[in-house]
């Protein structure tokens, strides 16, 4: 229990100790988003019939800050120790596979809410979002951060140096995070586009989380939440077999 518990303290001081990094500067990137498609659609668009587009968009910029900074935490972490040679004393301590696993998603996962919670806060100043339901919002913000902090731990393993890592989260990570639904609504797309849409996983997180704010989203949050959670375990339990087998990282 200690071991873990000390690479997780280790992994949140390293990104806490350049927050302005890690924090403020994804959070004014959400917000310069707000303010230009904000400014640009809010008296052109209406969502769902009656949601200002500023306030449609909230939720949306708040989740893609949570699994951006979740997906980089971990996987930074890992390149960062593979090509500078520090991981040889993390692989030298008796912490099992299931306490790396711990360690580096959860501190991802507390970089994700700290950074979406981050953004909610400014922008509460452009748009006041209602709390449909809570409880929705707290399990796809806990869940999508999870996601995106073991996939970046798997990026982490996979990559070798920082231009391997580059392609995984700009090919990737980006496309499918700003495909999700995050600046717009899916059923305004064309009928082929919605059903390109809805094979994108990143899509159920963003519009899960949406309804957790305004009780209306694109599909059923309990689809949302199956998929998600599904595909949760999924990635969890191939991080788990990875590290279990020194995928990379032992000799």
């Amino acid at each position: 229990m200690t071991g873990w518990r000390t690479l997780f303290h280790k992994e949140v001081l390293r990104f806490w100790k350049v927050s302005f990094q890690t924090v403020a500067a994804p959070v004014l990137t959400a917000v310069l988003y707000l303010l230009i498609f904000g400014h640009v659609l809010e008296d052109h668009v209406q969502v769902y019939g009656h949601i200002g587009y500023t306030a449609f968009l909230v939720p949306g910029l708040v989740m893609m800050s949570v699994l951006q900074n979740a997906f980089a935490n971990s996987s930074s972490s890992l390149i960062q120790s593979k090509i500078m040679g520090s991981l040889v004393f993390v692989l030298l301590t008796p912490v099992p596979p299931a306490g790396w696993f711990l360690a580096y998603v959860g501190s991802s996962v507390v970089r994700g809410l700290v950074v979406g919670l981050g953004v909610f806060v400014v922008t509460l100043a452009f748009a006041h979002p209602s709390f449909a339901a809570p409880l929705w919002i707290a399990a796809f913000a806990l869940l999508g951060a999870t996601l995106l902090g073991t996939l970046g731990l798997i990026a982490g393993l996979w990559a070798e140096k920082f231009d391997q890592m580059a392609a995984f989260q700009n090919f990737l990570i980006m496309p499918m995070t700003f495909l999700s639904g995050v600046f717009y609504s899916i059923g305004s797309l064309p009928p082929f586009w919605q059903k390109v849409s809805h094979l994108n996983p990143f899509f159920y997180m963003i519009d899960g989380f949406r309804y957790g704010f305004f009780g209306v989203s694109d599909v059923s949050p309990w689809l949302s939440l199956s998929i998600v959670g599904t595909a949760c375990v999924a990635v969890s339990a191939v991080a788990l077999q990875l590290l279990r087998t020194g995928y990379k990282i032992r000799n």
